[in-house]
């Protein structure tokens, strides 16, 4: 049998693994697997642009993966066994398991309600495209009564911050304010904070700063204050949280469900099991844990690509880059701001802000989605071969 290396999640780092690894591995001893709730490619970046009504192309993974030798199976993730090295799947014609001999666990994050009440009854989120198209809709139709209409962002991160610039400069029309538990762009450097305001100033949207909320209701949020807002589309951008499964799989993880991984991105539990992206505990080379964004999420996929490479094939494991190197802000389309920090993760004084951070934003945005998009960069004639005899415990059928 084939050493069998499933590949859990078709995000920026699940495809930059899987495609990297069917351009390096020999077909002959290695087949690759790659599963995903859904057959398209989610520029998850770009998805506060859909929700505020621009149209973004979307990607077939059939078409991604096309020729390079991966087999994409469209199937939701139930289940992780650990010991038995099985991944059971749900789809349309009832799912199934599938064994593996190398887990690559890359399912990214969803949006974490944190305990309050009414997130998941009443707020509209932008963490994934099918609940970025239901804010779009609810926005339409705020449009379509010809008498404006109020839209709440919770969340002062870089995607409440994205989102609320976006909806304002997209709709002006509607009333945007954006909620913020403490100082707007906190993280930010003194000059970019000053930015940041200057260009929600431009854009109409209200920050109410130092304000925490309580609960969310169709029609208002109500703040730990007491005070009561109005809302006719509250948008959570309030943080991440990750899937359950792996903590459920018997993989050791932290207490948010991250799975906690060694320098090379190997489970310190599993060692047939990486994870890349939002999902793995990963320290950066500064001693600090990364933190959840796409930026983070290459990094780490390319040192757990370097590392299974080196593994199946018998070489010195390398050491990649695990660092963050800075904010990429958007600030609408034709603002933005580009903040480097330093090696504790403290933003360097200087900022690059304006339509030159909103053009370099977009370059990124670009390269990004043309890099997703050929997995394999070319398939080479020459790839490596195991170093030793594939392994028998994947010898499960491709249900």
């Amino acid at each position: 049998m084939k050493h069998r290396v499933v590949v859990l999640g078709a995000g920026y780092a699940g495809v930059y693994v899987a495609g990297n690894l069917a351009r390096r591995l020999s077909p002959v001893d290695t087949e690759i697997i790659v599963v995903n709730a859904v057959p398209d490619f989610v520029e998850r970046l770009r998805l506060h642009q859909l929700a505020a009504g621009q149209e973004i192309e979307t990607q077939q993974l059939a078409d991604v993966f096309a020729g390079t030798g991966i087999r994409l199976r469209v199937a939701r993730v139930t289940a992780v066994d650990s010991e038995g090295q099985v991944v059971t799947v749900a789809d349309a014609d009832g799912g199934g398991e599938l064994g593996y001999d190398t887990l690559v666990y890359a399912l990214g994050s969803h949006v974490a309600d944190s305990g309050v009440p009414g997130v998941a009854e009443h707020a509209f989120n932008v963490a994934g495209r099918p609940s970025a198209l239901r804010l779009r809709e609810r926005l339409d139709g705020l449009g379509r009564r010809g008498e404006g209409g109020s839209v709440l962002v919770v969340g002062d991160g870089l995607t409440g911050i994205e989102t609320a610039a976006e909806i304002a400069e997209s709709r002006p029309g509607l009333s945007v304010a954006l909620v913020a538990r403490g100082e707007l762009g906190a993280r930010l450097s003194a000059g970019a904070r000053s930015h940041l305001r200057r260009s929600f100033d431009r854009l109409g949207v209200t920050v109410l700063e130092h304000t925490s909320v309580e609960a969310v209701e169709a029609t208002r949020v109500l703040c730990a204050d007491g005070t009561a807002l109005a809302s006719d589309a509250t948008v959570w951008t309030a943080g991440f949280a990750v899937n359950p499964i792996a903590a459920a799989g018997g993989l050791e993880v932290t207490e948010n469900g991250q799975i906690i991984v060694d320098r090379t991105m190997r489970s310190v539990s599993h060692p047939n099991v990486y994870a890349a992206g939002d999902s793995a505990y990963a320290i950066g080379d500064n001693g600090r844990p990364l933190p959840m964004s796409c930026a983070s999420a290459g990094f780490t996929s390319m040192q757990a690509l370097a590392a299974i490479l080196a593994q199946l094939t018998g070489r010195e494991i390398p050491r990649t880059k695990l660092v963050y190197l800075g904010n990429h802000i958007s600030l609408g389309r034709r603002d933005g701001i580009l903040q480097a920090v330093d090696d504790e993760g403290v933003a360097k004084p200087k900022y690059v802000g304006g339509r030159k951070a909103a053009r370099i934003k977009a370059g990124i945005l670009k390269v990004s989605l043309w890099a997703n998009s050929h997995p394999t960069f070319g398939l080479p004639k020459r790839k490596r071969r195991l170093a030793t005899a594939p392994d028998a415990s994947a010898e499960k059928a491709f249900a």
